[in-house]
């Protein structure tokens, strides 16, 4: 006999009679179920049933029931007005004396919420909140599988790395906002390639946002010849760039993006889920350095080249503590070959490499960011040194010319930092000039032109480097406060042979010229090529043809022989 107590409970009861015609319901069975109390009686509860559960499902459940005299589970009810809904249902059999069934009561509440916010759980933990893709855990338990599918069947599956290219500009000048159109707007794309490439939709694969601007799309079960998967994989990365070459319209904004795609193939676990995710990005490291919106297979190879590259990017942090740096000083002379100054160079004595060439730690330097300090550092020396020639008789008039990074020039404390070094050091400004390339001037040229006036004003002097090389117009020369122009070796190199070369030197020369400034030469080291430079109205002179950079205590001894 049941208590009223239980009648009074928020979950549904009802109590049916051996055969299983309902009894007796309470108000929450009413309330849950749309059925009333009249409309229930002398049915049985199949009037609940959803038909979404088997026959297995209802035998499985009576079977327990006959046995433990308990039951307990998940099953699918539908309401009288039809709609099926989740339920946590319990029924139990009371007995008599006897053991025989007299009874059968059950107890359900309606789980819709709890699997709402189970469900809301499972998109959290394993699902990207803006892109709706499959986030980096729910990848890697794919990516398992994947590698154990794939160690059985000796097939090799792949991981394509995407990292959208310029991204972080887009963010910083339109707004996070739009950058995060954007991302949708790829995790769409990359789906669709998915879903129309052949290779895809038959072999499946998985679209994963790993976060920032990175996705990866992992294809499973590719051909057993490891070639053969390589190009089944670079044509879905072909697929997958000219997708994103597609232009985006965000919120009617044209955007142009590209990605730069690294891909790892993988049979079984050989390797672990981290080393190839490792690997992948690796590889598409390598693909934006080579110039970006292309694909790169990972290979041993590349990985030894980015350790070498870690190890001197940590060895060149501390190179400025350990006081490695050196100075080294390329004479420049006017068209009499008097000495007019020099252009110092820097070097680094490492202590077990020796010396390491330019080529190879500056390019480093401008990316990690540590060509500020070092640029700094260079300045400061340069200036102790111009100091410590003011009281020289042949060393007081000359100028040295230190070249400037874009990342230094953009600091928005450059000038300041220059005012200060000048000031400590005691150098006089007028003997300090200032070598620019074209990509500083490139970006922001108003900023640029502030800057300029402001150190013009100090006395300081600025030359424009590795002149006819990059993409200056007439426009931004004839605004820039320049003083000088260095025409580059690479139109020097064959001046003499090259009637192109001697055409744009010519051109060059006649356009500073007009403009009123002075014109500099690198590179020479012949005297076919200084003779021509002298002849076309060239002003002075930098090359092997008067002395290599070197060091301080040399190019003090090399000034005494010039004069």
């Amino acid at each position: 006999h049941i208590a009223a107590t239980t009648f009074g409970t928020q979950e549904g009861i009802l109590i049916t009679d051996r055969d299983k015609h309902i009894l007796r319901v309470n108000h929450a069975f009413t309330r849950l179920t749309g059925y009333s109390a009249e409309e229930a009686i002398g049915r049985t509860p199949h009037m609940l049933q959803s038909g979404r559960q088997d026959a297995e499902f209802f035998h499985s459940m009576w079977g327990t029931l006959s046995r433990d005299k308990y039951w307990q589970g998940e099953i699918l009810n539908r309401r009288k007005n039809g709609e099926v809904y989740p339920a946590w249902l319990t029924l139990s059999s009371v007995t008599d004396a006897d053991g025989q069934v007299t009874h059968y009561v059950a107890a359900f509440s309606d789980i819709t919420l709890r699997k709402q916010a189970d469900e809301k759980i499972h998109q959290l933990a394993f699902y990207d909140l803006l892109t709706k893709l499959p986030n980096r855990s729910l990848l890697r338990d794919r990516l398992q599988q994947a590698m154990a599918v794939g160690g059985r069947s000796h097939r090799e599956g792949a991981l394509l790395f995407i990292g959208l290219d310029n991204f972080k500009m887009l963010n910083d000048t339109k707004g996070r906002d739009i950058g995060d159109l954007l991302l949708i707007e790829v995790a769409k794309r990359l789906q669709d390639c998915m879903r129309s490439s052949d290779t895809v939709a038959r072999l499946g694969g998985t679209v994963a946002r790993l976060g920032g601007d990175e996705f990866v799309v992992m294809i499973n079960e590719l051909s057993e010849d490891a070639q053969q998967a390589a190009a089944q994989a670079h044509d879905v990365g072909e697929r997958v760039l000219a997708s994103i070459n597609q232009p985006f319209n965000l919120q009617g904004f044209e955007h142009h993006s590209t990605a730069s795609i690294g891909i790892s193939l993988f049979r079984g676990d050989e390797i672990g889920m981290d080393g190839l995710l490792k690997q992948a990005d690796i590889a598409m490291y390598q693909a934006k350095t080579s110039g970006r919106n292309i694909l790169r297979f990972f290979d041993p190879a590349m990985q030894l080249v980015l350790e070498i590259r870690a190890e001197l990017e940590s060895e060149l942090r501390q190179a400025l503590e350990k006081q490695q740096f050196r100075l080294y000083y390329q004479i420049q002379v006017d068209s009499l070959r008097r000495p007019l100054g020099a252009e110092v160079l820097l070097r680094w004595e490492h202590p077990e490499r020796g010396m390491v060439s330019p080529l190879q730690f500056i390019p480093l330097a401008e990316e990690t960011g540590l060509i500020v300090p070092i640029g700094l550092w260079v300045l400061q020396t340069a200036c102790a040194q111009l100091n410590a020639w003011q009281h020289d008789a042949l060393m007081h008039d000359l100028i040295l010319a230190v070249n400037v990074s874009a990342k230094q020039f953009r600091q928005p404390d450059f000038v300041s930092q220059v005012q200060r070094v000048l000031m400590e050091s005691s150098a006089q400004p007028s003997h300090l000039k200032l070598e620019l390339t074209e990509s500083v001037v490139l970006e922001n040229i108003e900023d640029i032109i502030t800057k300029m006036r402001a150190l013009k004003l100090l006395g300081v002097s600025f030359s424009m480097d590795d002149f006819g090389t990059g993409y200056s117009s007439l426009q931004y020369l004839k605004r820039l406060p320049l003083d000088q122009i260095k025409i580059d070796q690479s139109f020097v190199r064959d001046i003499s042979t090259d009637p192109n070369d001697a055409a744009i030197v010519q051109t060059i020369i006649a356009m500073t010229d007009a403009l009123g400034l002075n014109v500099i030469a690198e590179g020479v080291e012949t005297e076919a090529q200084s003779v021509f430079l002298h002849n076309h109205g060239c002003h002075a002179f930098q090359g092997y043809l008067f002395s290599k950079p070197i060091p301080v205590k040399e190019f003090e001894k090399l000034i005494t022989q010039y004069t």
